[in-house]
């Protein structure tokens, strides 16, 4: 993996490089790992005119970690408790002869940028903006593995619970349960806060599990990720609790299935952004649906759960292959409740076989 960082971290400095920097500092956590792999909490990456050094913390406050190679990275380790590693990149930057440095002005802070700006008052500071968020975008086999086997995880752990008893059950147990389920598996943990949401909660995007315990004749909705090595992926699901669902049910929900199916089969190389959320949304807009839409048919997934690129109608850019999105559209009507149906897949052509979803749960409406 070693030769596959040291590629990544040469993309980037391409990029900082044409844009006129000398040197970059990565200071976002994802980003920091997309480039050097596991690094401890609160290190930052100087791409420097000498070396790449990743600077950490001092080691008591995460324990030893097994250093990279010494000839793809340096490793410094800072003493004290109060320094700052963003900082001391900086200070080691200019000592190396930099004149110019990018940095991630969207993950600094104000207080912090100016640090860095005292520290070293000769560099000149730019903005390195999103340039790995988009290099991070088009995943490569390994990464596209890992969120294969999240997918997997996440299946298996929602397969089981929908074999257990629910009604009577709160909306809070089912969450920790879920989450339980996905760590017993092999998960590193939840890829994000478990949804469980049922009767007039039901349909809701990011509902957090309340007492609200599941009656007969609910909706309910389910959305959970698992986190497997560091890569994230998600998957959302809409069942009925009794015996058989009523009408209204049965139309809302096939009304979204439909929705969810338009998007994903948008999902191939070249599709804009805006048209996937277009050719979703516009099912459920055509039936009435269109006030109270989310501003988004879904989002990108890697290293973190939301990432780019965003599939809503502003949104600029082309999908390329090998770019995991999620397809999650969604309708909940207040009172009584609603629906969500959510995969994540991968972009394929056409030629070899269209999008690869990673989440096969079924979309059977389901009566539990």
């Amino acid at each position: 993996m070693s030769q596959v960082y040291a590629a990544r971290r040469a993309r980037l400095h391409d990029q900082y490089a044409a844009a006129g920097s000398e040197a970059a500092l990565v200071s976002r956590p994802a980003n920091v790992r997309y480039l050097c792999g596991d690094a401890p909490p609160g290190a930052t990456l100087l791409l420097g005119p000498v070396q790449d050094v990743l600077v950490a913390p001092e080691a008591s406050s995460w324990g030893p970690v097994p250093g990279p190679h010494p000839e793809d990275l340096r490793l410094l380790l800072l003493s004290g408790p109060d320094s700052d590693p963003a900082v001391a990149a900086a200070d080691l930057a200019a000592a190396d002869g930099a004149e110019s440095l990018a940095v991630e002005e969207h993950d600094l802070t104000v207080a912090r940028h100016r640090a860095v700006g005292t520290a070293a008052p000769r560099l000149r500071l730019t903005d390195l903006g999103r340039t790995v968020e988009q290099l991070r975008i088009v995943k490569d086999d390994e990464e596209i593995s890992c969120l294969r086997i999240a997918g997997e995880l996440a299946d298996q752990a929602l397969g089981e619970l929908l074999e257990s008893i629910l009604v009577g059950r709160t909306e809070r147990h089912l969450a920790l349960e879920l989450e339980r389920r996905l760590v017993d598996h092999g998960a590193d943990g939840p890829a994000f806060p478990t949804v469980v949401a049922a009767g007039p909660h039901a349909g809701r995007a990011g509902h957090p599990p309340t007492d609200r315990r599941v009656e007969e004749g609910d909706f309910l909705t389910i959305c959970l990720g698992a986190d497997y090595r560091g890569y994230r992926c998600q998957v959302g699901r809409t069942f009925v609790i009794g015996p058989s669902p009523a009408d209204w049910q049965v139309e809302l929900y096939d009304l979204v299935f439909a929705a969810q199916r338009a998007g994903r089969e948008a999902l191939l190389p070249g599709m804009a952004y805006r048209d996937v959320d277009r050719v979703t949304r516009q099912v459920l807009d055509a039936a009435g649906y269109g006030e109270g839409l989310e501003t988004r048919t879904g989002h990108g997934v890697g290293l973190e759960i939301d990432e780019d690129p965003r599939l809503s109608p502003s949104a600029m850019g082309k999908l390329d292959a090998c770019v995991p999105v999620t397809v999650e559209p969604g309708v909940h009507l207040p009172g009584r409740g609603g629906v969500r149906i959510d995969d994540t897949l991968v972009v394929r052509p056409e030629a070899d076989g269209g999008p690869e979803l990673l989440t096969i749960t079924t979309k059977e409406l389901l009566a539990l």
